[in-house]
């Protein structure tokens, strides 16, 4: 101590105390903003944020679109080559292996927290996963006795069901030029798809039955992801148990009869699991697109897959749809085109009255408040 009292003196010991006090008091404050980005990752709030921070609409919809194309070969693969016929009981061991992923990211703490109780009623989750399994059910029991064509003209059906649907529940309206770009849309897609028209009238009927519930289920993934604070996955955690008890009820009454004598071999069985996993990642996208934009746009990007298909298939592999098709493809695209940009213009114009509202006077507390909240973010991206 005396060489340092000769070197330093006072002041030298004051300085010391003063970095070594800075030094805690960091720290500490570093100690509370990783508290505090915890609790933010481990609340429902926080995790809807994140979802809308890292999936916004774009990487949301190129995800279900990479995924319906997979999904597309891989069921075509179970249905034609591998001849399983059970389109009810195929889609029951879709949501039987997105539940066992589910659990497992739960057990791993990386499922999202899920909203308390008291702000959702169970009658909501209890319904949205009544019309999952009547949704996914009907869809694939459609695929099966409906040809290609007529399978997407009921898709059509879908949008103004959900335009109706949407003003009778939440008096929600669209433009007259959305509406006239959904009509653009839907025409497009039906003269696409007209060459391919095979009328069967329990597959009609399965078709129409397919409608309503396809039309609900989309609101309600939307509405709850929206409005309340559900992620894509909590959501998905919570329905699936009540729509995989559905399913086992539809099975006796639309599936042929013979599943237990199906061969259940190595090839038979890695193609089901092939489709079954496609089908998590299928729901878990279709869930993301639905919070990140809306039921209708949901609509309207499966009617694009449609096209671009069709469209893919003339250009690469030489297919010939004909001209009458080729020109539909194209009308829709472009009505698609025009949707989509009056709804980033719609979206633009709300961001932009949000920055030019004025801001409200802080109290220097408050002041302090914002600065660790902007840290946070920060921190957080």
């Amino acid at each position: 101590m005396g060489l340092f009292d000769s070197l330093f003196g006072e002041q030298g010991r004051k300085f010391i105390k003063r970095k070594d006090s800075d030094a805690g008091e960091t720290g500490r404050a570093l100690e509370e903003l990783r508290g505090r980005i915890h609790n933010e990752l481990r609340t429902s709030e926080g995790a809807k944020r994140q979802q809308q921070r890292h999936c916004g609409p774009v990487v949301a919809m190129t995800f279900n679109f990479i995924v319906s194309v997979g999904i597309i070969m891989t069921n075509k693969l179970v249905m034609g080559t591998v001849g399983f016929n059970f389109p009810i009981f195929l889609t029951l061991i879709h949501y039987v292996i997105a539940y066992f992923l589910l659990a497992i990211f739960k057990a791993l703490s990386v499922l999202p927290v899920s909203p308390p109780s008291k702000t959702t009623p169970f009658s909501s989750l209890f319904s949205l996963g009544v019309v999952m399994a009547l949704s996914s059910g009907l869809a694939n029991t459609s695929l099966k006795y409906n040809s290609v064509g007529f399978y997407q003209m009921a898709k059509i059906a879908v949008t103004p069901s959900i335009v109706a649907a949407e003003f009778i529940i939440f008096k929600k309206t669209i433009s007259s030029i959305k509406v006239l770009a959904l009509g653009v849309v839907s025409l497009g897609v039906a003269v696409a798809t007209v060459t391919d028209l095979e009328f069967n009238l329990f597959g009609a009927l399965i078709a129409i039955a397919w409608i309503i519930p396809s039309a609900i289920n989309k609101i309600l993934w939307s509405n709850l992801q929206q409005q309340g604070n559900w992620t894509a996955l909590a959501l998905m955690w919570k329905t699936t148990p009540t729509t995989i008890l559905f399913l086992l009820a539809l099975m006796p009454w639309l599936d042929p009869p013979g599943v237990l004598s199906f061969k259940w071999d190595l090839n038979n069985s890695t193609a089901v699991l092939i489709s079954a996993l496609f089908g998590f990642l299928l729901q878990w996208s279709g869930a993301l697109t639905l919070g990140a934009t809306s039921a209708t746009t949901h609509v309207v990007l499966g009617q694009f897959k449609t096209c671009v298909i069709l469209l893919g298939g003339y250009l690469i592999f030489n297919s010939d749809p004909g001209y009458v098709s080729i020109c539909g493809a194209v009308a829709a695209l472009c009505g698609m085109s025009i949707y989509t940009s009056l709804n980033l213009k719609k979206q633009d114009e709300s961001l932009s009255n949000k920055h030019n509202l004025p801001k409200p006077k802080t109290t220097p507390q408050e002041g302090a408040d914002s600065d660790e909240k902007v840290i946070v973010n920060v921190v957080l991206n």
